[in-house]
């Protein structure tokens, strides 16, 4: 039986246990903190989606994501879990023509499923809205889940499947002997592996350097406002210019305050939460008008975004394995899929071609 160490118990590395589990093989999730989720995973928007993408080969792969996570629903709905997502669509819009038809184009080139509604038709659909834009696209396949969530469900599925879950173990290092993996450090401690799966986000380079494989990192923090909660406002996720937002099933608003979270384009840095959040609110307030908010919490998370925005995703050497990307939430479950048939030698995906890790060496 091959005995497979996944480092990180975010998303990608629960999913990647629950899968590999689920086939039969020795899991064991190593992970720094004390508890699961504990970065990028739990302080992420959520948005299950396909009409951000940064090339044809990455939207295929964000299609093929939202697919596996039906899948990954269904696999889990046995322990109670299918009403972790909420497949409600998705209302996106711009202020500018032309960034409107382009997006509007490039999806309908692709085959993805949408719809233009009129401003009237997107007061309808969300009557809560002090003020409808005059057009919008409705894409009905999107959704949302609670990644902190389902990343505690996956690593309970896997557990009961026979994974080992060892949390305040953070890894140092991978061993290696003649130039294929070992084995994992930990400090003085060290644990046998045949399979090494590197799913740290941004703790990911300091494992992955010492050993000749350079992954750099764009420095995107993420701020991620939680209001309190409050009757039921919002029927879709809403991405409109400069700001996403959804409710949760708690009704609890929830709002990334970057401004191109998507596109990883925003800050560098973080900036000042306060300023932030109370110019979030200000302008929430507007968008519904009569309707007081007041913020719950907020979480900064630095997201594990590879140099060119593209995932870093398979072999990098014999036994050692790279599962780094935004949005982890997104292709989570299609990553999990695929890259545990290429460890169990069950079969290569082709999508994962064009995200070779090894990239980054040339």
């Amino acid at each position: 039986m091959q005995r497979i160490v996944i480092i990180g118990a975010g998303l990608v590395g629960a999913a990647l246990a629950f899968r590999l589990a689920e086939a039969g093989a020795e899991v064991t999730v190593l992970e720094a903190g004390m508890q699961p989720a504990a970065e990028a995973s739990g302080r992420s928007f959520g948005w299950i989606n396909a009409s951000f993408f940064l090339n044809e080969a990455h939207h295929h792969l964000r299609v093929a994501g939202m697919a596996a996570h039906r899948r990954m629903a269904r696999d889990l709905m046995g322990g109670g879990m299918a009403g972790l997502w909420h497949w409600s669509g998705c209302l996106w819009w711009e202020d500018e023509d032309a960034a409107f038809e382009g997006q509007a184009q490039d999806l309908a080139r692709l085959g993805y499923p949408l719809r233009e509604v009129t401003g009237s038709e997107v007061a309808a659909l969300e009557p809560a809205l002090a003020a409808a834009p005059r057009r919008a696209l409705f894409l009905p396949q999107e959704g949302a889940v609670d990644a902190a969530a389902l990343t505690r469900a996956l690593l309970q599925a896997a557990a009961d499947r026979g994974a080992a879950l060892w949390f305040g173990m953070g890894a140092t290092g991978v061993l290696m002997r003649g130039g294929a993996v070992c084995g994992v450090r930990m400090g003085a401690a060290s644990l046998a592996a045949d399979q090494v799966i590197v799913a740290a986000g941004t703790a990911a380079p300091a494992l992955l350097e010492p050993l000749g494989y350079p992954l750099p990192m764009l420095p995107r923090p993420g701020l991620i406002l939680r209001t309190r909660p409050v009757a039921p406002l919002l029927r879709h996720i809403l991405a409109m210019p400069g700001q996403d937002l959804r409710q949760d099933a708690a009704g609890r608003l929830i709002a990334p305050l970057a401004a191109h979270h998507q596109a990883d384009r925003g800050e560098t840095a973080p900036q000042d939460p306060a300023a932030l959040v109370a110019a979030a609110i200000a302008r929430l307030e507007a968008l519904f008008a009569g309707v007081a908010l007041r913020p719950d919490a907020t979480a900064l998370a630095w997201r594990p975004v590879p140099g060119d925005g593209l995932p870093a995703v398979g072999p990098l050497g014999p036994g050692l394995w790279a599962a780094v990307m935004h949005s982890g939430v997104t292709l989570a479950a299609i990553v999990a899929e695929a890259l545990t048939a290429a460890v169990l030698e069950r079969g290569a995906e082709p999508m994962l071609a064009p995200f070779d890790p090894a990239r980054f060496r040339i």
